[in-house]
């Protein structure tokens, strides 16, 4: 495995990290660049593994122990570790700095969590000094050492627009966890009209209370391995976060033609142009959030074709696979550099 680039992650599941470690995964092989997947630890049954199979990602699962992944990195010898998320971050620089492996870590998240997730955010920023580093988002990247680089996430785009649209449905895909929103989502589903669905695609903590207090009005899908199922869906996805990075969902959307409405946080303003691709409303706004969807609601067939070619275009030019690897590559080359300069 000498030579491979390794994706440190500790994951439990499917969410935005996932999703742009198997596009990344995938890309390096496709572009010559070995690489490989590395869990660090052992969570039970993960749908997540399933995808990167179907893929053909290669990956392992560590046994979440700090000396086991020290001892693989200075055996194996990767050419370079990415970590992404805290956890990984703060194991994965703390064994690549003993083993003299070149890390390099992206910063995904947005939001700040409760004790002790808020312990290991600050050690997750005060270690982040190890190796180089890549914030999802120029809010993100504020928050970090400096200098730090701004890589969009992206996902695979189609060469081709796909046809616009033809769900009368809105849909939240993500987790149910008070950051995303998925009460507001509810809120906002109970105060339309009724000739509108309202999906809602992902777990969380939250999804039992929400599921019992609006089933009625919502129809609740838990997590759906292959998200490209759930586009055909939707003729809407509605994102009431009160804190966000750049959500992959956002992106993956327009990339298949579906706008998207927004709460202003985050990345999603540099994303979306309000009346172009999408809608933007103020955060925990929901009278707001109510009017972007009657707007999509009421909009002519004209404009549902207009702001889908918009969504795709702006996904293939900005957040495709081939608008933003070399940027990756890039900082590759760059730690791989350093490191033979070192030595």
């Amino acid at each position: 495995m000498a030579g491979e680039v390794w994706q440190l992650v500790d994951s439990s599941g499917i969410g935005g990290i996932e999703t742009h470690m198997r596009v990344l995964t995938r890309a390096l092989n496709e572009a010559g660049r070995p690489a490989r997947v590395v869990l660090l630890a052992p969570h039970g049954a993960n749908p997540w593994l399933d995808q990167l199979k179907a893929d053909a990602v290669t990956f392992e699962v560590l046994d979440g122990r700090f000396g086991t992944l020290l001892q693989r990195l200075r055996t194996e010898r990767p050419a370079l570790l990415h970590t992404h998320g805290y956890k990984a971050g703060i194991f994965g620089r703390l064994a690549a700095r003993l083993a003299g492996v070149p890390c390099v870590s992206t910063f995904h998240a947005g939001e700040r969590g409760r004790f002790p997730v808020s312990l290991y955010q600050w050690l997750d920023r005060l270690t982040s000094r190890l190796a180089t580093r890549i914030a999802v988002s120029a809010p993100i990247a504020a928050d970090l050492p400096q200098p730090v680089e701004v890589i969009a996430n992206f996902v695979s785009v189609p060469d081709v627009p796909p046809p616009p649209p033809v769900a009368r449905a809105v849909g939240f895909v993500g987790r149910f966890s008070p950051e995303k929103g998925p009460d507001l989502f509810c809120e906002i589903a109970r105060r339309t009209p009724p000739d509108v669905a309202f999906e809602m695609f992902g777990d969380g903590p939250l999804r039992a209370g929400l599921e019992q207090a609006f089933g009625d009005r919502v129809r609740f899908h838990g997590l759906v391995s292959d998200p490209s199922t759930i586009w055909p869906r939707l003729g809407l996805l509605l994102m009431p976060s009160r804190a966000e990075g750049l959500p992959l969902a956002a992106i993956e959307a327009m990339a298949a033609g579906v706008p998207v409405a927004a709460a202003r946080v985050g990345a999603l303003p540099d994303v979306i142009q309000a009346g172009e691709n999408g809608w933007l409303f103020p955060p925990q706004d929901i009278a707001a959030a109510c009017a972007a969807v009657e707007a999509w609601r009421t909009g002519t067939p004209d404009e549902a074709e207009r702001r889908s070619l918009e969504a795709w275009r702006t996904a293939r030019e900005r957040f495709g696979t081939q608008a933003r690897l070399p940027q990756i590559l890039a900082l590759y080359d760059a730690a791989l550099g350093r490191k033979r300069g070192a030595a």
